[in-house]
Parts: C-alpha cells; structure tokens; sequence
C-alpha cells in the first residue's frame, strides 16, 4: 500500500513537530514554508515578511527549557532554563538536524489554495495548489496539516481610540519594535499589560524620557523564577498540584495566589490590580515591571478614551502632554484564507474538535497543530495533537460522530466563557496538563500512575510532584522513547546545571526527601478515598 501524503503548512516549531510525527508514523510529508528559512514566530529578523508575528531582539521565553522541549529530544543541560531566542532557534535547528527534517521543507513556497477533491467524501484528499517564484503548481495530498498557529495578523484597533487619526506623533503594533535606541529621550505610551506590552514598557524605560503603560483591566505578574530560585513553571505546573486544583474550590485557589502575588508587591498600590480575580485570565510574565515603577520609569494609567495631535486623554481623565510615540501591544488574530470555506472563523473563534479537527468534514484529514493557548508552552502541546492527529490519519484512532464533537466544542466553550473575561485573546483557551492528558488518552500515551506507583514508585514521585514535562507521554507505547524515563529522573539535573558556574562545596539539591513525597501521596490517596469514593469507584 501507498505511502500516505500529509502537506504540513508552516514550518515553525508546529510545523517540525509535525514533519516528525508523520515520519514515525510511516507518513510522507512535504511542508511548505512562504519564507526561507525555518523557525517562524523564533526566527528574528529587522523586516519580517507579512502576517507573521515578529519578535523584538531582546526577547527571552517564558516557558522554561524542560517545559517546552519536544517529548524525545532533551534540550542540552548547560542551555539557560530561560532561553534568549536565539537559544531557541539553536535548540530548533539541533532538532531539524537531528532528524533529518529540512529535506520535507520546501521553502520560499506559499500556499495558494487548499480545497476538497471532488471524490473526497470516499478518499478524503485534497487539492493544493502552492507558488514558488511565482510559479504555480498543483498536488494531491491525503492529509493537511495546518501549522501556521495563531500569530498571524496583529491586531490593530485603532476604532477604539479616537482621536488616533489625529495625533502627530508615531503609531505603530508591538510586532514593528526591534530595539529602543531610537526611542532615546522621547515620551512613550504603550498600550496592553500583556507580556509584549510589559517587556516593551521595561525595555524603553531604559532609553525613553518618560513610558506611560496603559492598561484597560490590569493584570496579575508573575516573575519567571519561584521558590528557591526554580523555574516558576516546573514549581507549579504539576500534577500534584493540578490535582489540588481539582479538589479546593476556585475562589480558596484565587485568594491564596492572589495573596502570595501581593506578598510581592502590592498590585492596587503599584496600579496594576485587575478586577478579574487571578484564575480567570492569563497571567502577565515580567521579573523587571515592579522595579521600573517603583522608580518611577514606568508610570501605569488607565485605558485611553482619546487622542490629540500631541497628548493622550485617559479614562480617569488625566492628560499627558508631548506624547511622541504610541506602541499598541494589542495582540494578534489569525485567519487561514488558503481554505476557504474549510474553516471559518467568526471573531477569532473557529470550532474544531479538541482544538484540532473540524467537526463537519465528511473525512477526518484535515487538522490544525498548534492553534490553542494553555498556560503552557506551546511545543509539547503541537507535538502531542502531531502523534494524534497522524494516527488519525493513517486510520489507527477514530473520532466521534460529528455532532459528539460539535457537543464536545460547545461544552468546552462555555466552561471557557464562565471563567475566563470576555477578549478576543481567549478564545482558544486551555488548561494545559488537562489538555494534554486529554489529547494523550485519544492518542493512547497518557501515563498510567496507578501502574507506576505499584511498579516503579521512583518515577511515579517525579511524574506526579515534579513538573509535567513531555517526556511523561514518551512512557509507552504507541512512540515510547527509551530514554524518557532517565530524562524525567535528571531534569533536575538539567535545570540546576548552566547555574552552576560557581560551584559550592556544601550544595545540597532541595527537593523533598523521597520519603516525604511518598508519605504526602499516601495522605492524598487517602483523603480523595475519604471525601471523594467516586473517584476510585465511578457510577
């Protein structure tokens, strides 16, 4: 039987992911990337081409290395847990080389037009007609995969300042700003407190005469290292505690980060206080914000209600003078006008099951990686939905009926809206170990703790204490990696080892003793069996 033909659209860090995940699958990829080189959001240049998210030179990740590093490839232990993005993109380059990935890229290659065969309610497969050169050219290809995420076009409105029109001085989108030098001395507004506004605001309070950070709701920051100088992520995504999350209610969950996070600094005397509580909007990453407003470099207003030639009017109405420069750090919108009808999307929202495959398509051979946003990195989530979505594929895993999934999207969005604050910026909203662990049941690679606890209780500790890195859904088969277990028990290791450049006699690890987490699941075990018997006995 013939190879099956996946065109893979993108070749970003979904877009590579998914060019394996075929691979392992015994599926034939061709990826099409509009640009010549690989990386996508990552990869900084001075002029980026058109609708792609472009990123400042400056930028460093939010998520740390273990957290975002693909399930079978451990990024390398003296890389810095927080990696600038050339790190990054190394780190991907590393990962195309060593999977011979680059030579299923074609590059400087757009995709035109994406439609149904004319056969496709009994084969399923599609026409591509992509250009190279201005050469145009047509193909069939029995699965698509769509990687082009959710970074695409920035998100500009400008309606919702009046008075924009009319102002004098330079307007621009967050995606333009490479650099503050030539901002030096001048009076600067940026407008959104979301982690592109703030690294923006801190950066120019260096060189800039006065920034001003505008903000229509506040937001809760968070710094990018927790206790004991850990990586805040590896600290808190976890299964132990997402299993407390389970078990206390929202509004304890809400009170105790909200009290640990003014501990910090006060977020109502510093002007940052939103009036959603903690759980019911994505967090702002920024270790330096605090100290920039404290001096005074930062100065935090309230949303703009308009524009003058030369000022900004606030919604408390104060009034700042000479403004000379205003930076929208407004977000992004994403569209995919290579499909046409195939998946529309209707402000910012497009229903897919599981945040992947379109519900009403007669075959299930189209899907979209990466089109999701989890408190989490998005890498370890593309590569999961890649090995799902090749099973499906190459027919190994089924779906639902349509209207199961179309039941199944409504569902998730309405627990969505119930918590979250109405924004076009969560409408692809997830909670990532959930998420995960729901994709990996579909996949069939979920880890089984149960088994692990009876049969290898060294790793169950690490598995359900320590962070939820990718590695945990390399531990069986179907695309079990051998070296996931090892890699799970030293990423401690990895994470404590590019700190160490002054080596102390009298380091001692801090993790709790093996003991102690073997004592605290015995508790937990038998506190779920004492207030919670359904759990172990389900109706």
């Amino acid at each position: 039987m013939a190879q099956k033909r996946v065109a893979v659209i993108g070749a970003g860090v979904c877009g590579l992911s998914s060019i394996k995940c075929c691979l392992d699958e015994g599926l034939e990829p061709t990826c099409f990337e509009r640009s010549g080189d690989i990386g996508g959001l990552w990869r900084f240049e001075e002029n980026p081409e058109e609708s792609r998210a472009s990123i400042y030179k400056s930028v460093i990740i939010n998520t740390s290395k273990e957290m975002m590093c693909f399930s079978d490839f451990p990024i390398p232990a003296d890389f810095p847990n927080y990696m600038h993005h050339s790190k990054v993109m190394e780190y991907f380059r590393m990962y195309a080389e060593h999977f011979d990935l680059l030579k299923y890229i074609r590059f400087k290659t757009t995709v035109v037009s994406v439609t149904k065969r004319l056969d496709f309610s009994t084969t399923g497969q599609w026409d591509i007609v992509t250009e190279t050169e201005g050469k145009q050219e047509s193909a069939v290809f029995d699965g698509i995969m769509v990687c082009t995420g959710h970074h695409t076009d920035a998100h500009l409105p400008l309606d919702s300042f009046p008075g924009i029109e009319n102002f004098k001085g330079r307007y621009f989108h967050s995606r333009d700003y490479k650099k503050p030098q030539e901002f030096s001395g001048k009076r600067v507004i940026v407008i959104g407190l979301g982690n592109s506004g703030t690294d923006l605001a801190v950066e120019l309070s260096h060189t800039a005469d006065q920034v001003f950070l505008s903000t229509k709701r506040g937001a809760w920051i968070l710094g990018r290292i927790g206790e004991e100088g850990y990586p805040m992520d590896t600290i808190y995504v976890t299964r132990y505690m997402e299993f407390l999350r389970l078990i206390v209610p929202l509004s304890l969950l809400n009170y105790f980060a909200e009290k640990k996070l003014n501990a910090k600094f006060n977020h109502a005397i510093y002007g940052l206080q939103p009036v959603h509580r903690f759980f019911s909007q994505h967090p702002t990453f920024n270790d330096d914000l605090p100290n920039r407003i404290i001096s005074g470099k930062v100065l935090v207003k309230p949303n703009i209600r308009e524009f003058t030639e030369t000022s900004a009017i606030f919604e408390d109405g104060t009034r700042e003078e000479n403004i000379d420069v205003v930076v929208f750090a407004t977000g992004y919108s994403f569209s995919f006008p290579f499909l046409g009808d195939c998946a529309k999307v209707v402000k910012n929202q497009v229903s897919l099951y599981k945040f992947v495959f379109p519900p009403q398509l007669e075959k299930p051979t189209l899907a979209f990686i990466g089109l999701i946003q989890a408190l989490g990195a998005v890498m370890p989530i593309a590569e999961l939905q890649g090995r799902w979505v090749t099973r499906v594929f190459k027919g190994l895993n089924g779906l639902p009926s349509a209207s199961d999934m179309v039941a199944d999207i409504a569902q998730k969005r309405e627990e969505m809206a119930k918590r979250y604050v109405k924004s076009q910026r969560y409408t692809i909203q997830a909670d990532y170990i959930p998420y995960m662990d729901e994709v990996a049941c579909l996949a069939g690679v979920k880890p089984k703790l149960l088994s692990l606890f009876l049969m290898d209780p060294k790793l169950a500790v690490k598995v359900f204490f320590g962070p939820c890195t990718s590695y945990q859904y390399r531990l069986r088969s179907p695309g079990k990696w051998d070296g996931a277990r090892k890699a799970i028990l030293t990423q401690r290791e990895r994470i404590i080892k590019p700190l160490k450049t002054r080596v102390l006699d009298d380091y001692t690890d801090a993790l709790v003793p093996y003991y102690i987490q073997i004592f605290l699941i015995v508790a937990l075990v038998a506190v779920t069996f004492a207030y919670f018997p359904w759990s172990f006995f389900p109706l």
